[in-house]
């Protein structure tokens, strides 16, 4: 069977990594990566790294806005399923990249599994969400993480072929942290472990209103502890667009981003965690990290139920208290799962052949 993987975004680089691994061994896969994130850091590093083969086809969309992007993105990935004409497709998460792929497929009639289907954060503004709830009804077969994934689809209806299989960042996280036990991350920026907090902020509810970055930058300024500040481009961008540069406390240490690995292990030795991105309130409840939540709302939802993520959005006396405040007060469950989830899929796509 020829199986299509459409990734684009460094988070779904990651999640394809062990699947990817595992689907080969019973399967052709040809990849097509879309080109939504293109620079160094977020693109060929991580084929590199996380030993991924090259992709087969790389259609160079870049940025746009999402009817730019997403439209190019469905005449691309047309012109190689028309061509290679696979069996079966397979997306990731909740990008345009996600969606295109999605579309792009079942328009040709080629079925089409979801992994990490079924999140919601109920926020309609976000369009990653909209690009979810898309991705879901137009595709045949939907690979959920989570109970609470299962339960979101059934409540819209979505009973069919809906499989439970643990989630796949679980599975690159078990494999790839004992490869980021090797990084010297922390020796380069003079840090000891658990003595610093980890911050990420990219999201445009974070960086495109002037007041909700101030407020957070604000926030970050105002407390004695040292922050380790991998800045996306597009954040260091609107930094210097609104004019915010030098609210920049001495404690914040802004730095280019950095590798999946060195990331990892920035994360695995932090204090806490301050983020506004899905996938890393995910990382740092499997680490047992307590996580600051920069939104009002997650996709997560088991993180914040289980008392190792709380949602502050960017109220600065909220930021300033969690990180001050803010303790896990019980163990995190078990709820991504075994490791086992590219197993499962791959055992799911054996019996769909």
């Amino acid at each position: 069977m020829n199986v299509v993987t459409v990734v684009g975004a460094r988070p779904q680089f990651i999640k394809m990594a062990p699947l990817s691994r595992e689907l080969r061994k019973y399967f052709n896969e040809i990849v097509i990566h879309t080109g939504q994130h293109y620079d160094y850091e977020m693109n060929k590093i991580f084929f590199e790294k996380l030993d991924i083969p090259p992709p087969d086809y790389n259609l160079g969309v870049g940025s746009g806005t999402h009817a730019e992007q997403t439209g190019e993105m469905l005449i691309g990935v047309e012109e190689v399923l028309k061509k290679k004409t696979p069996d079966f497709v397979l997306v990731y998460g909740d990008t345009n990249s996600t969606l295109a792929g999605a579309l792009a497929s079942v328009k040709l009639h080629i079925p089409v599994g979801h992994v990490e289907a079924g999140l919601r954060s109920f926020d309609r503004s976000m369009p990653e969400e909209i690009n979810r709830v898309l991705t879901d009804h137009a595709s045949n077969v939907l690979f959920a993480p989570t109970a609470t994934a299962v339960e979101n689809l059934e409540k819209e209806g979505v009973t069919e072929d809906v499989y439970l299989t643990g989630d796949v960042m679980f599975d690159a996280l078990i494999n790839n942290i004992k490869f980021a036990e090797k990084s010297k991350v922390l020796e380069k920026h003079n840090l000891q472990k658990k003595d610093y907090f980890l911050t990420t902020i990219h999201r445009p509810s974070s960086t495109d209103n002037k007041k909700n970055l101030e407020n957070i930058l604000g926030a970050f300024s105002s407390i004695d502890e040292r922050i380790i500040f991998p800045a996306h481009p597009r954040t260091i961008k609107f930094i210097k667009h609104h004019g915010l540069t030098s609210i920049i406390g001495e404690n914040v240490s802004v730095i280019d981003p950095v590798s999946y690995l060195d990331f990892l292990w920035l994360e695995k030795n932090a204090k806490k965690i301050l983020t506004d991105s899905g996938g890393i309130q995910k990382e740092a409840y499997i680490l047992n990290i307590p996580c600051i939540t920069l939104r009002k709302n997650t996709e997560w939802v088991e993180t914040v139920e289980d008392g190792w993520n709380i949602l502050v959005g960017t109220n600065k006396e909220k930021i300033i208290e969690s990180i001050n405040d803010f303790t896990p007060t019980k163990k995190s469950r078990n709820v991504f799962g075994n490791g086992k989830a590219c197993n499962k899929i791959v055992r799911i796509l054996k019996d769909f052949s």
